[in-house]
This record gives C-alpha cells, sequence and structure tokens, in this order.
C-alpha cells in the first residue's frame, strides 16, 4: 500500500471539503504543480478583470499547487461576487472561470404595515440587499429571519415572509418580499403571583402590557412585545422599591400563547419582602456647592420609608444644579447599607462632579432653509461658555416654539482628546411654516371669484413673517400686506407693518346687511421683558366708509350712523398688549400656558372714541403619553369712553320733487313729516365681537350667536355681534393617533356667546357643543376639519355640524 505524504492527504481532505460546499468539479481539485507563465479570467461581465486579480493571492511567476488552489477559491468566494469558481490548467496558463453573482435591479417590499418601508429598506442596504449591489441568497434567508422576530416582538406571530427571485436578463434580479403581517397576539390575561400587600389593578395600571380594554384600540396596550414586557418587569420592581420593599425580588416570568398564536397570557411570580425605613441619609464628596446647600436639596428625611424614586429626584437636582453651573458629566451615586434585622438603611449620596465643562462649538444640521443665524439668535447657551443643561433644554424649546422645525433633538458629544470640552448639536427636521391658496371659481351669488394668499413665517429661510392677499369677487375685494421682523434689533425687539384695503359686503359673512370699505396702514413694535413674557404696542391709522339699506339694514345700524352724521369713520389707533408664552412647541404642545392682555383703542379726534379689551389663556396639561389635556378661555369687552353722541334726525314724505326722500341729518328741514332723536353709544357696531364657527364655538355656523335684529318681513333678525364675548374650550388631544406631529385628532366641548352688554350677561344663555377635531399641517397650509354636535341650543340657533377651513392658523 503506497504511503501519501501528510501534506497530501490534507491537500486531498480541502479539495473534499470545497467540493461539497461549493460543489467544483473534479479538475479544480487535483492540480499538478506547476509554475504560472500567464493568468487569465473568464467569465466575467460586470467586474473588472483588473478587480479580480487584486484578489488572487497568486501572480506570474509562481508556483501554483493544491495548497495555492484551495487559497485561491477561497479568497475568490470571500469576496462575495461569485456563486461560482474554478481553476483550470491550459498549458502554462492559469484560467480561471468564474460565474458572477447576479446584481440585484429592483428590491421591491409589499404588505408591511407596522415597519415603515422607508425603515425597512434602510435595514435591507445595511446588509447589501439594495438595488444595485450583489445578490446573496444567503443575505435574504437572514432578512427572512430577522423580519419574522421583529414581527415576533410586536406580537405579531402569524406573520408570513414570502421572499421571491426573479431571473432577468444581463445577469439581472428582481427581488421581491411579501408580507402578511396577521393580527397581533392580544394579550388576555395578566397575573401577579406573590403580591400580598397590594391589588393587582393598582400595580398594573402603570404598565404599558395591559389585558385587551375597549381603549386598547388607541393605547396599544394589548400588544405583547418583549421590550414592553422588559420595560414592565422594571416599572414592577419599582413600584415595590418606591414602597420601601428593598428585598423585593422578581422570582419568573412566563410568557404563553394559544395554539392558533392569537391569545397570549403574562404571569410573574414576586416576592415581596419587608418595608424598611431610612436610619441615616448622608451627603459626601465634592459638592462644588457649600455642603449646607446641597444637603437641602436631599427629599428623604431619617424615619421616612425608603422610596428609589425620591432618591432618584435628589439626585437629579443636584446632578441638574451642578450641571447648570458647567459640570456637565456630574453624577450622584447612592449608595444604600441595608440592616435586615431592624429594616432600616442608611443612605449615602456620593457626589462625583468630574471636570467643569466649556463648550466649544454650538452647531445646527437639518436647517436646509433657515439660515444658522435664525437659529442661533435662539440660543441661551453660548459657545465658550460653561455648560449649562438648563440653558441647552431652553434653547431647544425656543428652536421648537418657532414652528419651522417638525421635530428638534440635541447631541452633547465631548470634543476628541479633551476631557473638559464639548460641542452642543441641534438636529432639526424642517416642515412647512407657510400656506399658499389660489382659487378660481363661479356662483350666481358671488359671480367670478378670484383669491391668492400667500403667507410664509420664515421668508426665506431669515426668520421674517411675510403675507401677501389679494381676492376679489362680487361681495369682496381685499389687498393686504404684512410683514413682522422678529429681531430687529439684536436685543430681540420686533418691528412690523400692516397695510390693507378691502370692500366687503357682510351680510355674506352671517352678519348685519351693511358694505364696509377699509383701509388702514398700521406699525407694530415688540419687545421682550422677560424670557417668556413680551410687550408689543400698535399704531396705525384707518379709515371706515359703512354703506346701509334701507329695509335691509338693522335700525341699530342705521340710527348710530346717522347719530354720528357721516358714514366714513377715521381713527388714530393704538394698542398695547402683554403676552407670556411658556409651551414647549409651536403646532404640538404637551404642557405649558399662553396667554395674552391687549388694550386696544382709538385716540382723541377720532370720528368714535373707544377701547377694547382681550384677554385669551390656553393651558396644556400632560395626563399621560397618549392623552394632552387643553383648556382654553378667550374674553372681550369694548365700550365707548367719550360722550355719547344724541341728534334729532328729521324725515318727510316722498313728493313729486324729491321720489326717494329719507332721513336728513342734521335736520334742516323747516316742516318735517316728524322728527327722532337717534343716540350713538357704546361700542361701535363694526367692532362688535361675534362668536359661532370654527374658531369659536364649533357646531354653530360663524358669527350667528349673540343678539339678533328684529325680524323684518317674516325674515328672521340678523345677527349684530356684541360688545362682551365669553368662549372656553376643554380639548383633549390624542398624540398617538398619528406617528406624524403635522397632523393631530382632538374631542372637545366647546361653549360660549357674545352679549350686548355686561348686564345682559347670562350664563344660561351660553351655548355648547362637543365634538371631533383633525387639524393636519398640509403643504400648502394648515386644514381644520371638525364635526359638532351641539347640546346645548336654543330654538332659532343656526347649526352647522362639519366645519372646514383651508390654509388659515390654527
Amino acid at each position: 500500500m503506497t504511503r501519501f505524504p501528510v501534506r497530501r492527504l490534507l491537500a486531498l481532505a480541502l479539495a473534499s471539503t470545497l467540493a461539497s460546499t461549493y460543489g467544483l468539479p473534479a479538475l479544480a481539485q487535483t492540480v499538478e504543480p506547476f509554475t504560472v507563465r500567464d493568468i487569465r479570467i473568464d467569465g466575467l461581465q460586470r467586474i473588472a478583470a483588473g478587480t479580480v486579480f487584486t484578489y488572487l493571492p497568486v501572480e506570474r511567476g509562481e508556483v501554483m499547487n493544491q495548497v495555492e488552489a484551495g487559497d485561491t477559491i477561497r479568497a475568490l468566494y470571500r469576496t462575495g461576487f461569485f456563486e461560482d469558481v474554478r481553476l483550470e490548467r491550459q498549458g502554462d496558463i492559469l484560467v480561471v472561470t468564474v460565474v458572477e453573482r447576479p446584481a440585484i435591479n429592483k428590491l421591491t417590499v409589499n404588505g408591511n404595515k407596522d415597519i415603515k418601508s422607508d425603515d425597512l429598506l434602510k435595514g435591507l442596504q445595511d446588509i447589501g440587499l439594495a438595488e444595485g449591489e450583489t445578490f446573496d441568497r444567503l443575505s435574504l434567508d437572514r432578512v427572512t429571519q430577522e423580519l419574522n422576530r421583529q414581527y415576533n416582538n410586536r406580537g405579531k406571530y402569524n406573520v408570513q415572509i414570502t421572499p421571491s427571485v426573479s431571473q432577468l436578463d444581463r445577469n439581472r434580479v428582481d427581488v421581491t418580499i411579501d408580507i402578511k403581517e396577521g393580527k397581533a397576539a392580544k394579550i388576555r390575561h395578566v397575573n401577579l403571583i406573590g403580591s400580598e400587600n397590594f391589588q393587582n389593578e393598582d400595580i398594573l395600571d402603570t404598565w404599558e402590557s395591559r389585558a385587551s380594554t375597549w381603549m386598547s384600540w388607541y393605547r396599544r396596550d394589548d400588544q405583547y412585545s418583549k421590550e414592553k414586557l422588559s420595560g414592565d418587569m422594571e416599572k414592577l420592581n419599582s413600584w415595590y422599591l418606591d414602597r420601601g420593599y428593598i428585598d423585593f425580588n422578581i422570582d419568573s416570568t412566563q410568557v404563553s400563547i394559544s395554539p392558533d398564536k392569537r391569545d397570549m397570557y403574562l404571569t410573574a411570580s414576586i416576592t415581596e419582602g419587608e418595608i424598611y425605613t431610612i436610619s441615616e441619609i448622608k451627603v459626601t464628596g465634592d459638592t462644588i456647592l457649600p455642603q449646607e446647600q446641597v444637603e437641602r436639596m436631599v427629599i428623604p428625611k431619617p424615619g421616612n420609608t425608603f422610596s428609589r424614586a425620591l432618591l432618584e429626584i435628589t439626585s437629579d437636582g443636584i446632578t441638574n444644579t451642578l450641571s447648570n453651573i458647567g459640570y456637565a458629566f456630574a453624577r450622584v451615586n447612592p449608595v444604600p447599607t441595608p440592616n435586615r434585622e431592624d429594616r432600616t438603611v442608611a443612605i449615602n449620596l456620593q457626589v462625583l462632579p468630574g471636570p467643569r465643562v466649556n463648550v466649544r462649538r454650538i452647531l445646527f444640521k437639518g436647517n436646509t432653509r433657515t439660515s444658522d443665524e435664525v437659529l442661533r439668535r435662539e440660543m441661551r447657551q453660548f459657545e465658550n461658555s460653561w455648560y449649562s443643561q438648563a440653558a441647552i433644554d431652553r434653547s431647544k424649546i425656543r428652536l421648537q416654539r418657532l414652528g419651522y422645525f417638525e421635530t428638534v433633538e440635541v447631541e452633547t458629544p465631548a470634543v476628541p482628546g479633551t476631557g473638559d470640552q464639548v460641542d452642543v448639536v441641534y438636529n432639526v427636521k424642517e416642515t412647512t411654516s407657510g400656506s399658499f391658496v389660489f382659487g378660481l371659481g363661479y356662483s350666481q351669488l358671488a359671480g367670478m371669484t378670484t383669491s391668492i394668499q400667500l403667507s410664509q413665517n420664515n421668508f426665506l429661510g431669515g426668520g421674517n413673517r411675510v403675507s401677501v392677499e389679494a381676492q376679489r369677487s362680487d361681495y369682496l375685494q381685499r389687498y393686504a400686506f404684512s410683514y413682522i421682523n422678529p429681531f430687529f434689533t439684536d436685543e430681540g425687539m420686533s418691528l412690523g407693518y400692516n397695510l390693507w384695503w378691502r370692500e366687503l359686503d357682510y351680510s355674506d359673512f352671517n352678519t348685519a346687511q351693511y358694505n364696509s370699505t377699509n383701509a388702514a396702514a398700521q406699525a407694530v413694535l415688540g419687545l421682550p421683558i422677560t424670557e417668556n413674557s413680551t410687550i408689543s404696542l400698535l399704531f396705525g391709522i384707518d379709515s371706515n366708509q359703512i354703506q346701509t339699506y334701507s329695509g335691509y339694514t338693522p335700525a341699530a345700524i342705521v340710527d348710530y350712523v346717522h347719530a354720528i352724521g357721516r358714514r366714513t369713520f377715521h381713527a388714530w389707533r393704538s394698542e398695547l398688549g402683554w403676552a407670556r408664552d411658556t409651551r414647549n412647541d409651536f403646532f404640538m404642545p404637551t404642557r405649558g400656558t399662553y396667554q395674552r392682555v391687549g388694550l386696544e383703542t382709538t385716540l382723541p379726534g377720532s370720528t368714535v372714541e373707544y377701547y377694547k379689551l382681550n384677554y385669551e389663556v390656553s393651558r396644556y396639561w400632560r395626563l399621560s403619553p397618549a392623552f394632552v389635556l387643553r383648556t382654553g378661555l378667550d374674553l372681550g369687552y369694548g365700550d365707548s369712553y367719550g360722550n355719547d353722541i344724541v341728534r334729532d334726525i328729521c324725515w318727510t314724505m316722498p313728493t313729486q320733487e324729491n321720489p326717494t326722500p329719507g332721513a336728513s341729518n342734521p335736520c334742516l328741514t323747516t316742516s318735517p313729516d316728524y322728527t327722532r332723536t337717534v343716540t350713538a353709544t357704546g361700542l361701535p357696531f363694526f367692532e362688535n365681537f361675534y362668536a359661532g364657527g370654527t374658531r369659536s364655538v364649533r357646531g354653530f355656523r360663524d358669527n350667528t350667536l349673540g343678539p339678533r335684529s328684529e325680524a323684518l318681513g317674516g325674515y328672521r333678525g340678523q345677527p349684530l355681534g356684541g360688545s362682551l364675548k365669553t368662549v372656553g374650550q376643554i380639548e383633549m388631544v390624542f398624540p398617538k393617533l398619528f406617528d406624524s406631529k403635522a397632523a393631530r385628532v382632538s374631542a372637545f366641548v366647546d361653549f360660549g356667546n357674545v352679549y350686548s352688554g355686561t348686564d345682559d350677561f347670562d350664563a344660561g344663555e351660553l351655548r355648547a357643543s362637543a365634538g371631533v377635531a383633525l387639524l393636519w399641517r398640509a403643504p400648502v397650509g394648515p386644514i381644520s376639519i371638525s364635526y359638532a354636535y351641539p347640546f346645548k341650543k336654543k330654538e332659532g340657533d343656526e347649526i352647522e355640524r362639519l366645519q372646514f377651513t383651508f390654509g388659515g392658523g390654527f
């Protein structure tokens, strides 16, 4: 029997392995040693020969043997470019024959809902499965396994992932991944074994994993996921540690699923232990601040029941205080020392301040339209100054309140090579900050109607607010321009201008029938007085020409015009306002308050001397991640401050010489048919407040609530408005119904009315409605849709349950 050398045996074993792994022909496994004089590559289609040569471990002039052949085959397979590699010899020429793996021509994913397509395709690209890349079936198998795992973590155990590959010409393939997500398995029961001192319902109330209820369609708390259960176990641990149970332990957790994979049952077995009280609590370490000041921040006291939550609040308070004076990496480590004999625990709060940190740079990312200067002027953290967490957080809120960005995130990476410097990076995602409305139509009532309106709160990315409007129809002509520079000075003083001209038939706006022609020019100045408060001053001049219609315009309006003795009202107007805004976001606030007080008055020398006082307030309460409560109130009152104007007007009967007689003011006729005294008092009718509609009490037609004129000719009276307005809202916002911050859904209760004056106020006359609303920040402007049911109304109220607005502000 002939004995083979050991090296020869190993080579044959390797050849056998390669043959079984790669399906290589026998010619590739039995290579007699020879000197390679040349190398030829056959079978290439897309890959250049030079690329293959860079991976070959053998070169011209070297000896090719069995070991070198194995190394060559392995090296080429490791590139991932080929699905078959063969080595042949033609004389002293080494022939490498390859079969390229196909390129992915098109990658399609169908049926995915829980996982967004963009996120899914990005994940596929990370593992090399993307259009234009080389196709690897092993990668496709890994994708299938990973998708199954992710859907299982979302509670969908019936998911079916079906990949398919279609061969195309020129060595290309189309890859399709069909997903049938199925329905998520619902949690039917959650059981705690060992909870003796508390009701299971109280403990489970804070869990994200809960048994299915009628509210689960919104909260989605009946869908199992491994991550949610891990978080709930931490909440369970915190529940007992916050109540003094230091020896609490979770003995086991069990997740069971029904045979049809539709129902799930969660069980946790626990040991509660005993309650511990605090015997001693002290602060040690380098406190930076005076020891007494830091000790005053400690909430738990000796004799109190141990609470991890209070310790965390104390630690956070100390670290936040230190981070606001530059110690960005400060830590407080609570070290408990339990005494199990007397059920007490001594606590040592170790303060580790770390180095004092300086902010090197402040950077902005994602602001493709908005200039850096607009963002930088909102900063309360400055470069080359000590780090302050409060200033960084405040800067983030100010950016959110601009209304230019959908999201704002902040990072504080350390500067490489230093231990006491960081950069502050704000990552923003821009959104629409304006609206464009264009309309063209025709109706028998209004005739041809054209309108164009452009408003931009971030004009050319410079942060200035510009609005231009032109509208024309048979009942309305309006041309307006406004401009505001919120940072006219570096200190934050704003300056703006308003110009408009308008001719309007009010009868088409659900108000009294008269025409008004307005023109105004105004200047607005704003000045910040605190971080959250500003005062504003408006000064302008305007004119308002009124045209009434005999037999149609209410007598109260006609008498007011006659008492004044002219139809054109001129006014020097001023307004002083104060506003405070602590909301944490412009479009979707979850906490904070906005309130504004404004006093508008015409100056002496105006045709009519009057004032208007407005107060509005909105408060946001975050009840839970799924619910935000908003309460709002809008009050307004106005009156004249000059003397009442009293005049006698004379009326004559028609004659042949004067076939269309009317009131003569003043009374110059020597023998009038009758004389009547009229008075102009109170707030002018064209400045009255109105209620009803999408921006006050929804469910009632715009401007139809409040006082009305006397009925004429069988027709009901016309809305007159009033000098006293009371409107309020209670609204529950559901932020989880949409993942995008560009839309929100809410349920609301509106109430309010307007009155002729304070003496006429009657709470029994308030109207109220309840309903749901959708607010969507569309690319061309905000859209509001509401459906309301008036549950407190009276006969004669004009009801409009479905209401829609487009292009206005929210």
